[in-house]
């Protein structure tokens, strides 16, 4: 067997009982993969769609104290998807909300808005000039470029409380005082960016944060997918050779699905003092992304030119985009509530409970496969709740906490550098006995392999683990005698590698777009 081969479209090994019970696993977890198109509303708007969102203490020389926030959409997007590219929605509203007091109610609000500006750059054809068809005129090499045809600009506003009612102001750029900022257009390829890396460094904007000393920084822009996932083959019932997937030696055996893949971030980067509450000495913060559309939507059969939208916006803001921990609604809501859960706040997420505590997709498995009692037993899954809905006691568990989906991130951890980081995070970690509590689900870094992570959790994993640590308490409901598969558990993975993914060594920290043509 070559284990450099897809583990696509092959036939299933003979089930071992651990390797009955890994397939098992692989397909329900409260945090899994990439959120892509996840729910039936979200797949008819694109612009969007929430994939990843990350939060860790920044690792970047020279930046300690520093929490880095990055929210991704627009997934899967073709290096050469032009001539329009992916433009974010000026009609739509981007924001990252952060809970500082456990409440599961957004204390902190960044709101993104996006304007395309049209410049309508003409050539003289015949003695008439005429409009171009392009995004570009020529080479493109700095913000604002005359040879754009289009040049993208957002502001960016911070609302303390609701984040309807609350208090809004705008953030600024250090040294001018400007509210607007410029957005790399996507990586057309070299010969229109020859040097797209410095190019994007270029909008990468200092900023001054409403009522916070210390200024921060901002960047949106396209980045290379930072994900790594056997995508297709996880949702075709896990069609992977089980002595493969619980072979730790084998974590590379596949190729990422998604490695050729681009996705648009909003980054941003604020020291923690401006994050924390008030008068709080609680370093633990939680954060989920948002994408909202206007309540009706008037279509123009005849628009008019000059780049103007062919659809008019209008009424009340609309959620319909949510993300916090990745896949949740994937592979834990049920269909018919995936919708609602894209419409929900964290506030609210009571209303989901049942699908956490009594997970439907391994029964459903065990239909399929005709193998029945290969899922777990230790129902309700309070161990889950614990450790992906109020976060783990003694490590990102905020005090009075309200149980609610989102990434929680310990504040007072210092961060790792890049090459100390435990893939496995906290598993990881407690495995080698060492001292990297940053990672995932302490939040989440780009490094994080949080498909393997969170199959060691599924499994009862760090319930056992329980006995190697006195710091970290997983849930008084942790049985792993009432799951199949035990020792084993920590040996679990999905044949892709996130380590090996390429990053870079500081903000944005997501790698340079793939260029829609060398």
């Amino acid at each position: 067997m070559s284990i450099r081969l897809p583990l696509r479209n092959k036939t299933l090994m003979a089930f071992t009982a651990a390797g009955v019970a890994a397939l098992t696993t692989l397909t329900w977890m409260p945090a899994h993969a990439s959120s892509h198109r996840e729910a039936p509303f979200i797949t008819t708007q694109p612009k969007v769609d929430g994939t990843d969102l990350y939060l860790f203490n920044s690792y970047e020389d020279g930046r300690s104290g520093y929490v880095t926030v990055l929210a991704n959409y627009q997934p899967l997007q073709d290096s050469y998807g032009g001539p329009n590219y992916f433009k974010m929605d000026p009609n739509a509203l981007y924001e990252i909300h952060i809970d500082n007091n456990g409440d599961a109610k957004e204390d902190l609000t960044f709101q993104f808005r996006f304007q395309n500006n049209f410049r309508g750059i003409t050539l003289p054809i015949g003695g008439q000039n005429v409009a171009i068809p392009l995004t570009q005129a020529d080479q493109v090499n700095a913000p604002n470029s005359a040879a754009l045809n289009v040049n993208e600009k957002f502001t960016l506003t911070l609302v303390r409380g609701d984040r309807r009612t609350g208090q809004a102001a705008p953030v600024s750029r250090v040294g001018t005082g400007a509210t607007s900022f410029d957005k790399p257009v996507d990586n057309i390829g070299t010969k229109t960016i020859p040097n797209y890396e410095a190019y994007a460094n270029q909008h990468i904007h200092p900023v001054n944060i409403p009522g916070c000393a210390t200024p921060g920084r901002v960047f949106v822009g396209q980045r290379q997918d930072g994900f790594a996932v056997n995508l297709g083959v996880i949702f075709d019932l896990v069609n992977a050779p089980v002595a493969v997937i619980t072979d730790p030696t084998l974590i590379n055996a596949a190729p990422n699905t998604i490695l050729d893949k681009n996705v648009t971030t909003l980054a941003l980067e604020i020291h923690k003092s401006c994050l924390l509450a008030a008068g709080s000495n609680d370093p633990v913060v939680g954060a989920w992304t948002t994408a909202s559309i206007r309540q009706s939507q008037l279509v123009n059969a005849n628009p008019p030119s000059g780049h103007q939208t062919t659809v008019s916006y209008g009424g009340a803001w609309v959620q319909v985009s949510r993300l916090g921990m990745p896949l949740v609604n994937e592979v834990v809501i049920g269909l018919p509530d995936k919708d609602r859960f894209n419409s929900s706040s964290p506030r609210n997420d009571g209303q989901f409970a049942t699908y956490v505590t009594n997970p439907t997709l391994p029964a459903l498995l065990e239909i399929a496969l005709a193998l029945p009692g290969i899922a777990p037993t230790n129902l309700p899954r309070v161990d889950l709740v614990t450790t992906f809905l109020t976060g783990i006691a003694g490590l990102n568990q905020p005090k009075g906490v309200v149980a609610s989906e989102m990434l929680r991130l310990n504040t007072a951890i210092p961060a790792v550098p890049f090459a100390q980081q435990n893939r496995l995070g906290i598993v990881g970690n407690i495995l080698a006995k060492g001292t990297d509590n940053a990672g995932y689900p302490n939040g989440r870094r780009p490094k994080d392999d949080v498909v393997d992570i969170s199959l060691v959790a599924v499994m009862g994993g760090l319930c056992m683990a329980n006995g190697n640590t006195d710091a970290l308490k997983f849930g008084a409901a942790c049985n792993p005698d009432a799951v199949p598969l035990k020792g084993t558990a920590f040996t679990l993975h999905d044949a892709v590698d996130q380590a090996v993914q390429p990053f870079l060594p500081g903000f944005p920290y997501l790698n340079t777009p793939l260029p829609g043509a060398q």
